[in-house]
């Protein structure tokens, strides 16, 4: 998605200050909108707006949303100088100022920084014209790209106090044409994280119908990322939002889960001791803080292989990680004693250190026994459904309580997930824990036999070995010009195909990533079938207009389309169709919409990456040759490159 620029000017031809007119339209078409254009932006002007109603309610949405506001102050024009106020109340950052000729500068913007471009007739100089527009795409790459943090409006600069609105709250405060849009965005954003397919969150973040809303989408990303264990591109997503608001305190913690769970733990201590030092009285800081020291505490006794006698003995003799991991989390009990969570993992980590021989404060623990039943009892009457407070309570039962109520309370948790994989995941991890230190080993074995189960009768997430991931060329069509893939080397590109999945190691438990043309595609599928792989196939276009767009065209077009329907009556899953998947396609400037099969290619490249980088195995048939742009073949090649390494290039022009 393009960042949005908003033009304030005057309109039409008005008298200049010399009496001479001056046609703004000409301004606007020869100078502004080819240089913001230039600089990667989509250009708005209040006139352009074609909706019925309130023209200010257009310019109002503009005024906030927009990325950047370039004012135009060649005249005194009361419209132009409102909505310039109005973007210094709303926002403070993204303005530019550009002037023609005027004999003198506004009080009010007199130190402002401005632009100045050229006149001549009326119209811009074509003397200056083109230095003017280079100066105007310097300063809007400049201005977007600017610290988050700086003060450019002077409202803002002489309060330093004031802070931004919430420009959602403002957004959805009314249905507008916004709203529409960030809905419609919104909804498809959310089936994509139900169904925990961050690919496609990625690619919705790169369309976002604001540059505001890549936050949330970013962030969303990551969530979904890490839920499903994919840690390193996880923390890129949250770095992602952390370079747009550098203080947003949802990224900042998730990037330090994210640095504890790779095993950075000095970087994820120091990132969440900022939270700390920021957030002394959050009990979710705190908390976190306690699972970074967790994390680390595991990490320092856990070893592969061990059996729970060597594990216990690791364990003791790391008791002042142990004491460094409790701490926190008891802080955020006595933050908020409603946190059910920080309690009861203060609680099971005061109970494993005094097992392992350390010394615990018996007062401390009968406080924690008694904090824990009343949060978690009373989170459980706020909603019967909770399946945390219910899990918090299980875990509390079986610390301290007979094996039957271990049972019965384990069975209730287990029913209340209804199926949900990754929270009997989390409780499964809890549990794991405890056996291997040989904590109460009968009732962690007796919840341990209930959660696993329950984990049996639910789904858990495909988790493929391998990501193989392929573009290369359609098969020449009959009457093509230049010969780039001729069917006569058909048999050759398959052997080679085939070759390169061999030697990757490719087979069961892999899955393969493609479109499903003719040529390279379809050459891949049939090898990958018969290697066992799980195929995926995503498609820019509804089936029949792929078909007709994508396979008919090659040589001998229905053979190449009975091979494609012999791949897809294989599949276990049904090709993903990218508008059902995706919606429409975006607009990429004033009037042109995205290309879908660029599209495609960057929603294979993000499903592929977001199973975990270090699993891509990229294979491409090329001939080499740029000229793909965003999302072709070129742009896969140098992006998988550039994360893993592992590409694997058949050049067509050496078959």
């Amino acid at each position: 998605m393009k960042p949005h620029a908003f033009v304030a000017m005057p309109f039409g031809t008005k008298p200049g200050h010399d009496g001479q007119p001056i046609d703004f339209n000409r301004v606007y078409d020869d100078y502004i909108a080819p240089a913001l254009d230039t600089a990667g932006f989509e250009v708005f002007r209040a006139d352009q707006e074609q909706r019925p109603g309130d023209i200010r309610t257009g310019m109002f949405q503009e005024l906030l949303m927009a990325d950047l506001v370039v004012a135009d102050l060649t005249l005194d024009n009361p419209n132009v100088w409102y909505e310039l106020g109005v973007r210094h109340a709303l926002r403070a950052r993204g303005v530019i100022l550009v002037q023609g000729p005027r004999p003198t500068q506004p009080f009010d913007t007199y130190t402002d920084r401005k632009l100045r471009y050229g006149l001549q007739g009326g119209v811009p100089d074509p003397a200056t014209r083109e230095n003017d527009r280079k100066a105007l795409v310097a300063m809007a790459r400049e201005t977007l790209a600017e610290w988050i943090g700086e003060r450019v409006s002077p409202v803002y600069n002489l309060l330093p106090n004031l802070r931004e609105p919430d420009w959602k709250t403002l957004l959805l405060a009314q249905s507008n044409s916004f709203n529409a849009a960030y809905k419609e965005w919104s909804s498809r954003t959310e089936i994509a994280r139900q169904k925990l397919r961050p690919g496609d969150i990625l690619v919705l973040a790169d369309e976002t119908p604001t540059r505001a809303l890549r936050i949330e989408a970013k962030s969303t990303a990551g969530e979904a990322l890490l839920k499903l264990k994919h840690y390193d591109f996880a923390l890129e997503q949250f770095e992602a939002v952390l370079a747009l608001e550098p203080d947003h305190q949802r990224a900042r913690e998730k990037k330090a889960v994210c640095l504890g769970r790779l095993g950075r733990y000095e970087e994820a201590r120091e990132w969440v001791r900022r939270l700390t030092d920021d957030y002394p009285t959050d009990p979710e800081v705190w908390a976190l803080l306690g699972r970074v020291e967790k994390d680390n505490w595991i990490g320092r006794w856990r070893q592969a292989g061990a059996d729970t006698a060597a594990l216990r003995a690791a364990a003791t003799q790391e008791d002042a990680a142990l004491a460094e991991a409790i701490e926190p989390y008891q802080q955020a009990f006595i933050a908020d004693p409603a946190h059910h969570y920080s309690g009861i993992n203060a609680l099971t980590l005061h109970l494993l250190r005094r097992h392992l021989g350390g010394e615990t404060s018996a007062t401390v623990i009968e406080n924690l026994i008694g904090g824990v039943l009343w949060a978690a009892l009373s989170a459980q009457e706020r909603d019967r459904k909770d399946y945390w407070a219910r899990a918090s309570y299980a875990e509390l039962c079986l610390l301290v309580n007979p094996l039957d109520a271990v049972r019965k309370e384990y069975a209730a948790t287990a029913a209340t997930a209804n199926r949900d994989w990754f929270a009997l995941d989390s409780s499964r991890q809890t549990l794991c824990l405890l056996r291997d230190l040989e904590f109460r080993p009968t009732e962690t074995a007796a919840a341990l036999d209930i959660i696993d189960r329950e984990i049996a009768r639910s789904t858990p997430p495909f988790e493929p070995r391998q990501v193989f991931l392929f573009s290369g060329h359609m098969i020449d069509a009959a009457q093509r010009p230049q010969p780039r893939f001729p069917a006569a080397k058909e048999a050759v590109a398959a052997q080679r195909i085939a070759a390169a999945l061999d030697a990757l190691g490719a087979g069961p438990g892999d899955l393969a990533l493609t479109q499903g043309a003719s040529g390279g595609d379809t050459l891949f599928l049939e090898a990958c079938q018969a290697r066992g792989l799980r195929l995926h196939l995503l498609l820019p276009l509804e089936e029949p207009a792929f078909i007709d767009r994508s396979i008919l065209p090659a040589a001998d077009g229905e053979k190449w389309r009975d091979r494609y329907y012999a791949i897809r009556a294989g599949l276990k899953d049904a090709p993903r169709i990218m508008p059902n998947e995706l919606g429409p396609l975006p607009k990429v400037g004033r009037d042109r919409l995205a290309d879908a099969f660029e599209r495609c290619n960057l929603w294979l490249l993000y499903t592929a990456l977001a199973w975990g980088v270090d699993k891509v195995r990229f294979v491409c048939l090329w001939n080499g040759e740029g000229g793909d742009g965003p999302g072709g073949t070129a742009h896969m090649h140098k992006e998988v490159k550039r994360r893993t390494g592992r590409v694997t290039w058949l050049d067509t022009r050496t078959l």
